[in-house]
């Protein structure tokens, strides 16, 4: 973990362990944000199993994981002292038994929308949810109904998608911008949320945490396209968005007996990061490590470029589209301090 100072880092382990609470296991679902690995047995473009990704992981692993090292799901299950990574669902060094302590079914590029995914060739949210049925019926058979059923109640699940619906697919191609204005589309994501944690509510999912968009007009990608300055208008969108996610989570919680389900603000941690760098222990906030950091991630991002920075926890993003490792310790203490504490 080179560029997070090992005395911070034991401090957050220390506190989160005394609340552990009985948490046994983290269920993920998304895109390439919590994916650790689940494309790589995809036919897809969007992988990153290949260095630099990983170069600081252990054994400086390209694993898949679009980082040099780990994401923030895999902090947020060390620190509740599960394992210090979640595994992909389609790995197959992993069994049933290590996936009753955690697993990611989240696949990079896919959002709620199933042409977002279909646009990649990476799995869609339905595909990701036909998997966690597999894996109950895989942790029934191993385990029993009372103790596969007590883990998958006491489980927290973890949700983290859409960006990919606006920046790959609604603001790139002219499809659904043809068909659904800016709110239409919004609210057209949300039900697709809604009937997704709905879902796994009647699956027996009890503690959901759904996260919200991130500053996405400030993502490097979209920087570059914007005469290196964040697209306010981007901006916007996830902020209303953001609004009509919370909203819609005190709907639930009103409506579903039983559930906790929490509303995961990324938006404003990332947003401070980003645009105070120096305040959170970086140096560079408006590009990236990898190549010239303005617009190369998986393939574009590779051992071959000259540009690649020695030390990528000096910046807030690894490639043009996702945070380093760093920044993704930083986003999972500030979601536990912040919004999963009320799980444990």
């Amino acid at each position: 973990m080179k560029g997070i100072p090992l005395l911070l880092f034991g401090c957050f382990l220390a506190q989160l362990r005394m609340i552990h609470a009985g948490v046994p296991s983290i269920i993920v679902f998304g895109d390439s944000s919590v994916d650790p690995g689940n494309n790589n047995y995809m036919p897809t473009i969007a992988k990153s199993n290949f260095q630099p990704y990983g170069c600081d992981f252990y054994g400086k692993l390209p694993t898949g994981r679009f980082s040099n090292g780990r994401i923030a799901t895999d902090f947020i299950s060390e620190a509740l002292g599960i394992r210090p990574i979640i595994p992909a669902y389609l790995d197959p060094h992993y069994d049933v038994v290590d996936f009753a302590k955690g697993v990611s079914f989240a696949s990079a590029g896919t959002g709620y929308d199933n042409i977002t995914s279909a646009i990649m060739s990476v799995i869609p949210l339905w595909k990701q949810l036909e998997y966690f049925k597999e894996y109950q019926n895989k942790m029934i058979i191993q385990f029993g109904v009372a103790e596969a059923t007590k883990v998958l109640s006491e489980a927290l699940y973890v949700i983290s998608l859409g960006t990919n619906d606006f920046i790959e697919n609604y603001y790139a191609l002219p499809l659904r911008s043809l068909v659904y204005s800016v709110e239409e589309y919004q609210n057209f994501l949300l039900v697709t949320a809604r009937n997704f944690v709905t879902d796994l509510y009647n699956l027996g999912a009890r503690k959901i945490s759904i996260a919200g968009l991130p500053p996405m007009g400030c993502l490097p990608l979209e920087r570059t396209k914007h005469y290196f300055v964040c697209i306010d208008r981007y901006n916007r969108v996830a902020r209303e968005y953001n609004v009509k996610l919370q909203q819609l989570v005190a709907q639930l919680n009103q409506d579903l007996g039983g559930v906790k389900l929490v509303y995961s603000d990324i938006y404003s941690i990332l947003f401070d990061i980003i645009m105070n760098p120096q305040s959170f222990g970086f140096e560079v906030g408006e590009k990236a490590c990898c190549a010239t950091g303005r617009y190369e991630m998986s393939y574009l991002c590779n051992k071959f470029s000259p540009f690649t920075c020695d030390i990528a926890n000096k910046y807030v993003f690894w490639d043009s589209f996702h945070p380093s490792e760093k920044t993704n310790f930083i986003v999972a203490q500030h979601a536990i301090n912040t919004t999963l504490a009320g799980f444990l």
